[in-house]
């Protein structure tokens, strides 16, 4: 059910802990560019971080891999690398952060209905004109100005398959095919020479 409030940035002018100028060099050094999702990634992490359940330690999901898991990692402790962050790729411009044991999470979302009054934001997102007719500056205002104003968020709860603590100690073993270690689940193969290989043989 959707929340009927929600908590905007304070006149502080901040997202998160860092000032908004702080946070746009941030994503330009991390991301390469002052990428526009981004930027609303930045609105929708503190948006998430302000709403969560009490709990101290929390994961996180993107629903799309473009610019939002770079906002989650920037500005929680939620990395690939550590496993506490999932990109289940929907192509839905939206994220949620969850308490880790029981699962009950804030998922924020840009809000198709909500982006209407913003015609360059909405121009950007629905890529109604070619990035090189866009006006970056007009972009970056609107989102700035509108800021938490794009999204909806709700409560939800993450099933509880999704939950399942990492297993550190698992078994390495060598593989049968290629000889190489990784940690073993069911086969005698890694998953790289049980079919799932990004590489052309």
């Amino acid at each position: 059910m959707e929340t009927k409030t929600i908590r905007k940035l304070g006149g502080d002018g901040k997202i998160s802990e860092f000032k908004l100028d702080d946070y746009m060099r941030l994503i330009k050094d991390f991301h390469g560019s002052t990428a526009p999702g981004l930027v609303i990634g930045g609105f929708m992490v503190d948006l998430a971080l302000q709403n969560l359940p009490k709990g101290e330690f929390f994961d996180a999901i993107a629903e799309t891999k473009t610019c939002l898991p770079d906002a989650i990692q920037l500005l929680t402790p939620c990395t690939i690398g550590n496993g506490w962050l999932r990109i289940m790729n929907f192509s839905r411009f939206a994220i949620t952060l969850y308490e880790k044991q029981s699962g009950e999470g804030t998922r924020v979302y840009l809000d198709p209905s909500k982006i209407e009054a913003w015609p360059e934001v909405k121009s950007w997102f629905y890529r109604l004109k070619p990035k090189k007719e866009q006006n970056f500056q007009l972009l970056l205002s609107q989102i700035i100005e509108a800021g938490p104003g794009l999204c909806g968020m709700k409560r939800v709860k993450v099933q509880d398959g999704m939950l399942e603590q990492k297993t550190h100690g698992s078994k390495i073993a060598l593989c049968e095919s290629c000889g190489e270690a990784f940690k073993v689940k069911d086969s005698s193969l890694c998953p790289a020479c049980s079919g799932e290989s990004p590489y052309v043989s």
